[in-house]
């Protein structure tokens, strides 16, 4: 199933947009719902909530009196946490189950106000956040809350701030407009991303790509966009993960690149990638048939130390292609070293643009990317690779060991684009 983490600061518009969704088809996991629902009248949260801040919290009906116990937290860090402590395990058990009791091909939506506070995006495979801005939001508690400016504002302090919000966002919905334009924007989203992402995660498929090799401006978010990936491949691989690093032209500073991630997960060995293979599918990676190797490179003639497994994204949203080499291997080392030549020097960086666009050129009509990749490969051997070596002479560079987790800083840690053109019709950006 596709999973889907839905937030938004206090008036956003969460709701409305949660509500969408759920008339488009999703299962719907409302975290607020759940909230209610795990305090009600004779339930164990219930007893455990009076038990930490005494029967004056319930109603003359022995229910929950939440403006009472919302004016004992708010505010106290100390009794908000108690409370949390109480209240967010019997949610999170509440929404489990019911995530376990969708159906297959489902898209699931869980509707949680604190996920960014709580980190829990990594969980999902696309967070979507409800964003307005502050003066708008501000404005709507006071017409329909009658809050006060200073009520308003200190709500929002409590929450994580919008800027947080949208560092952790897939997918951003505007709603400084009107409710239908806020609705016409799920509709898409959902038409365009969310249904055709579930039917490839069912089907175990990689979301097809179309125009061809064309270069995209260098855009500032692809390292965030790398770094939130990472995080999930992490989570659904744990223990098998040696080094995650992003790679590719998106992944060096200022670099114009087609816009597609690439990503270097580094494995024991390639055993250990087939067998990791059913999660990483599960995770919204499936394997691309067929791409067993790179193609060697001067400096390690072999082709027999060259093999990688490659993945996509089921996501038709975001392109990414997921390398998985044996840590240590040539093609793992080659990866990481010219993504970092090509951040050190500059004049390398702007030949290797000036190559892709003639490349580009060349495949304007077919638009064939593994025409693309084949094309290049004569730059990378007689030109990139010579230059190259030497810089690492020079500079006495090493790959990061395995135990540096230089794939959390993946964002910082610029990529490389002979890891995304390093095999036959592998090349993407």
């Amino acid at each position: 199933m596709l999973k889907i983490g839905l937030t938004g600061g206090i008036a956003s518009g969460k709701s409305l947009v949660a509500e969408r969704l759920r008339e488009l088809g999703a299962v719907l996991v409302d975290a607020d719902a759940l909230a209610r629902d795990v305090v009600e009248p004779g339930t164990p949260g219930l007893a455990r909530v009076v038990e930490a801040f005494s029967a004056a919290i319930l109603t003359s009906d022995g229910r929950l009196d939440r403006a009472r116990l919302g004016s004992l937290v708010f505010g106290n860090p100390e009794r908000l946490a108690v409370l949390n402590g109480i209240v967010h395990p019997l949610v999170r058990e509440r929404a489990t189950a019911m995530v376990a009791a969708a159906p297959a091909g489902a898209v699931v939506v869980q509707d949680i106000p604190l996920l960014v506070e709580t980190g829990q995006g990594k969980n999902f495979h696309l967070v979507v956040v409800v964003d307005a801005p502050d003066d708008v939001r501000v404005r709507r508690m006071a017409e329909h809350r009658n809050m006060s400016v200073d009520q308003a504002h200190a709500r929002m302090a409590a929450q994580a701030s919008r800027e947080d919000r949208l560092g952790a966002a897939d997918v951003v919905l505007d709603n400084s407009g009107t409710p239908d334009e806020l609705r016409h924007a799920v509709d898409a989203l959902w038409e365009g991303r969310l249904a055709p992402f579930a039917l490839n995660l069912k089907e175990q498929k990689i979301a097809p790509r179309t125009g061809g090799p064309v270069l995209a401006p260098a855009d500032p978010s692809w390292a965030a966009q790398a770094g939130r990936l990472i995080d999930r491949l992490r989570a659904a691989v744990p223990e098998d993960v040696l080094s995650l690093d992003h790679i590719g032209s998106t992944a060096v500073p200022g670099l114009d690149a087609k816009n597609v991630i690439d990503l270097q997960l580094g494995v024991r060995d390639l055993e250990a990638a087939d067998r990791i293979a059913p999660l990483l599918a599960e995770a919204g990676f499936p394997r691309w048939p067929g791409i067993i190797s790179d193609n060697p490179k001067p400096s390690h003639s072999d082709p027999a130390d060259w093999g990688k497994r490659l993945h996509g994204n089921a996501d038709p949203g975001r392109a990414v292609n997921l390398h998985l080499r044996a840590a240590g291997s040539p093609g793992w080392r080659y990866a990481l070293c010219f993504r970092d030549w090509l951040r050190a020097d500059a004049r390398a960086g702007a030949d290797y643009v000036a190559e892709k666009i003639r490349v580009a050129g060349l495949h304007d009509v077919d638009k064939s990317t593994a025409g693309y990749a084949a094309d290049k490969e004569g730059w990378f051997t007689d030109y990139a690779a010579p230059r190259m070596e030497a810089w690492v002479s020079r500079t006495g560079w090493q790959p990061p060991s395995y135990g540096d987790d230089a794939g959390d800083d993946a964002g910082d840690d610029a990529g490389d684009d002979a890891g995304d053109d390093a095999g036959p019709a592998t090349a993407q950006s």
